[in-house]
């Protein structure tokens, strides 16, 4: 016959591996809406990600593309070379936010069409994002400095 003092071990052990398990669950479930991946125009356009999917992409604004509609919404397109997307925005852009500038939005693709929720842009007249340098890289686009020998940005 067991002694209650182990059956009492026992049962605070599964309970304490049953609220391990579960609050990793948890946690793991509350994560997923808050990881946003990075992709490049390229990446997109071979793969493109589901309609519910909340992604970032960066790249270079093409040039003479920026269109500013009647509204708050502005469309222009990013690429990385081989590949642009469609960006359509609503809000009010960065400053700094310019043709032929490095930027990286965080949204969704509908019907092949980047519907972003936030654009950032560079913040001074050397900085890129380190993932549109390397996509920009990748793609043999990138007229810079290794991006593997860039210091990381202060923030």
């Amino acid at each position: 016959m067991k002694s209650l003092k182990k059956t009492r071990r026992i049962q605070i052990i599964a309970v304490a591996a049953v609220a391990l398990t579960l609050s990793t669950l948890l946690i793991g479930y509350a994560m997923r809406d808050g990881i946003n991946f990075f992709r490049s125009p390229s990446q997109v356009v071979a793969e493109p990600p589901a309609p519910t999917e909340v992604f970032r992409i960066g790249g270079l604004v093409v040039p003479g593309s920026i269109v500013r509609g009647q509204s708050d919404t502005v469309r222009f397109h990013v690429t990385d070379g081989p590949a642009t997307v469609e960006v359509h925005y609503r809000g009010i852009l960065p400053d700094l936010f310019s043709e032929n500038e490095g930027m990286v939005g965080t949204g969704r693709l509908v019907d092949g069409v980047f519907q972003a929720s936030e654009i950032l842009a560079k913040h001074d007249e050397t900085y890129m994002p380190r993932e549109v340098m390397e996509a920009l890289r990748e793609q043999g686009e990138w007229r810079g400095p290794d991006p593997q020998s860039l210091p990381e940005p202060q923030t």
